[in-house]
């Protein structure tokens, strides 16, 4: 097994180590989300912090780690008598992006359930993770099935399989703790909120301190037991005061000062339902019990406040979280002083706000990891030239109508287009390809009905053999990659126009962050066209690039199309199971160049060749029209709407399906 870098060997990161070590305090807490850009450290503090939590007392040969004083009266290995047992380190378990629900969950052995009535059950990771840290990195990437999964055992403490009416229940209490890149995607609202507490971390700016981090990296990759030898004190402290945080933790006093100031500050902050109150009080005890202090005070709950709240003000998915300090700061001082009286804040334990301290240099913002080299830069718009104007202001979004590929795809679970999916609506049944993980029990008996005789039943119960199994085939919806081209040339420019057009896109981004898609985005003026973002998760990094849309120059609509198609086509060998939809945004003019209008629309028919679904939104306006968008829109073989039209509210309605013109 690996030497893991040193928890208090990590440079800076205050608040990562903070929370970190809180929920190890108190795994009531509720786990922590991790938001960051790359190299800073998410996975190096987590997996140090596996080797700080003491060991835990478990039923020798129990697969789901049952406590042998309070055994699990459900546990599938059980029943287990009450009394002594033997000790193994915590464990932490690492869930990968691309796991089944099987693997996560545990798998019942169906074959065996129907023919023998026997409850076969092979553990998941939500097993092996009870009493210690379940680990999800870049968790805004795992399917939504799957983290509804997760956060219900996480709330519940237990973890449920249902396969045709057999089900089986075990223990599941987890410190979880899940690392995401924003750049990637956001996580929805809701599950934000399931995290008890999030931190953001960055990069430190600090030459001094980035010295630091890069040092340590390189002592620890060349002599991993070494250098861990060299902070085995400084572990052995943490390891020690976690313990003694545990056994302090039920004497702490949270007193009605203490509480007035947690229920005032969600108020004012206007946090949806109660479980931010209650992770506040939580988190605000973790904090004392850390500090060594029976008694909660004010710094308690503004560090608990800091930890606990900022994710959850975002009201729509273009929101950063954040909260506002001084806002913070005046609430707590004008509920100050009701309630308890706090004890002197120089006494035992002061400063409970601080995580262990390390040696190097200390700045906001470090990193234990080493800084991974990236490309930061934004896009500059070309073909920059003569009539280039500001950035227009986006209008106010609005719902749009449903814009869908047709036919039946087989890409990532989403809500946009219909596909064949692990969950959904049953269609039919098929022989496993595989594990079998969704039995369509009428075809399975429907199967083995035939066989019987020749298998020589004679009770009641069926003979079922693997080769009768039948897996359900199932219809629900996909995400899709949503493309946007949009024309930012001069004939586009002016700026009530542009506003519009930018309101529209926003409002199409919004529908696609709600449906689960990939996004990108081309623009094109001037003489030529760029890819002002690659495809990617994150609709927020696409609405940054939208709000800074420079507009003006000539409409190269040619070379828009061409370098959609280009992204497309690397695209699709990236992810070939997920389709496409590309959405246009112009009003139909192309100038510039020889023979623009032509060669525009060779090459719209590139994207008819090979079937790709697209939707031109029209933005042409004025009394007199030239109907250039829909004749775009018919060498796309696609579908032209005018920008009434993308309203859901649009009297003129909008065809839910993008259909393909009849050849």
């Amino acid at each position: 097994m690996s030497t893991p870098f040193p928890f208090t060997a990590v440079v800076g990161q205050e608040d990562l180590r903070l929370a970190l070590l809180l929920n190890a305090v108190s795994p009531a807490v509720g786990g922590v989300l991790v938001r960051g850009e790359k190299g800073t450290a998410k996975s190096t503090a987590v997996r140090a912090l596996s080797v700080l939590l003491p060991e835990v007392a478990v039923v020798p040969g129990c697969r789901f780690s049952c406590d042998p004083a309070a055994p699990d009266p459900s546990c599938p290995d059980g029943p287990h008598e009450a009394g002594s047992g033997g000790m193994r380190p915590a464990r932490m378990v690492e869930l990968p992006v691309g796991a089944s629900e099987d693997r996560l969950v545990g798998a019942l052995d169906i074959e065996r359930a129907l023919a023998e009535g026997v409850k076969a059950f092979e553990p998941g990771l939500l097993a092996d993770a009870h009493r210690g840290i379940l680990y999800v990195d870049e968790v805004n990437l795992l399917h939504d099935h799957l983290v509804d999964l997760l956060l219900d055992a996480a709330a519940m403490g237990a973890s449920y399989v249902e396969r045709e009416g057999v089900s089986v229940r075990h223990a599941s209490k987890f410190l979880l703790v899940g690392t995401m890149n924003p750049e990637e995607g956001e996580l929805r609202p809701q599950l934000l909120d399931r995290f008890g507490l999030t931190v953001e971390v960055a990069a430190s700016r600090e030459p001094d301190q980035r010295v630091e981090v890069v040092r340590r990296r390189l002592a620890y990759d060349d002599d991993p037991a070494g250098f861990a030898a060299r902070w085995a004190d400084e572990e052995s402290a943490v390891r020690q005061r976690i313990v003694a945080a545990r056994e302090l933790l039920p004497s702490v006093r949270l007193g009605d000062g203490a509480l007035r100031q947690i229920a005032a500050t969600c108020a004012a902050f206007e946090v949806d339902g109660m479980r931010a109150d209650i992770v506040m009080a939580r988190t605000a005890t973790a904090l004392a019990a850390w500090a060594g202090r029976t008694d909660v005070l004010a710094e308690d709950v503004r560090q608990a406040a800091l930890l606990a709240l900022p994710h959850r003000r975002r009201r729509n998915p273009f929101d950063a979280p954040g909260l506002d300090e001084d806002k913070l700061d005046e609430t707590l001082e004008e509920f100050s002083g009701e309630g308890d009286e706090d004890p002197d804040p120089d006494g035992p334990g002061g400063g409970g706000g601080q995580p262990p301290s390390s040696d190097g240099p200390q700045a906001d913002g470090g990193s234990g990891a080493q800084p991974e080299a990236g490309d930061g830069g934004e896009p500059q718009p070309s073909g920059a030239g003569s009539g280039e104007q500001s950035a227009a202001r986006a209008s106010e979004p609005f719902r749009t109508k449903v814009l869908s590929v047709p036919g039946l795809g087989d890409g990532a679970a989403g809500r946009r287009s219909r596909a064949r999916t692990e969950h959904g609506r049953t269609t039919g049944a098929r022989r496993p390809q595989g594990a079998l993980t969704k039995l369509h029990l009428a075809a399975t008996v429907q199967a083995a009905a035939p066989h019987q005789r020749a298998r020589g039943r004679t009770g009641r119960g069926l003979v079922v053999r693997r080769d009768d199994l039948r897996q359900a085939t199932r219809e629900g919806r996909e995400g899709n990659l949503v493309l946007f081209v949009v024309d930012a040339s001069g004939s586009m420019a002016a700026r009530q126009r542009m506003s519009a057009v930018k309101g529209a896109v926003l409002s199409l981004l919004l529908d696609a962050y709600q449906r689960r898609d990939k996004v990108g985005l081309v623009t094109f003026r001037g003489s030529a066209a760029e890819v002002a973002l690659p495809p990617t998760s994150s609709v927020d990094a696409a609405a940054a690039r939208l709000e800074t849309l420079p507009t003006g120059g000539r409409t190269p609509l040619a070379a828009g199309l061409l370098r959609a198609h280009e992204v497309l086509r690397v695209e699709r060998l990236r992810d070939p199971a997920r389709r496409a939809l590309v959405v246009v945004v112009t009003d139909g003019r192309a100038t510039g160049g020889p023979e623009p209008v032509a060669l525009a629309g060779r090459a719209a028919r590139l994207f008819a060749a090979d079937g790709v679904a697209s939707v031109v939104v029209d933005c042409e306006s004025g009394p007199v029209r030239l109907g250039l968008a829909g004749q775009l829109a018919g060498e796309l073989d696609g579908t032209a709407v005018t920008l009434d039209e993308l309203r859901a509210d649009s009297i003129a309605g909008l065809v839910k399906d993008v259909q393909r013109r009849a050849a």
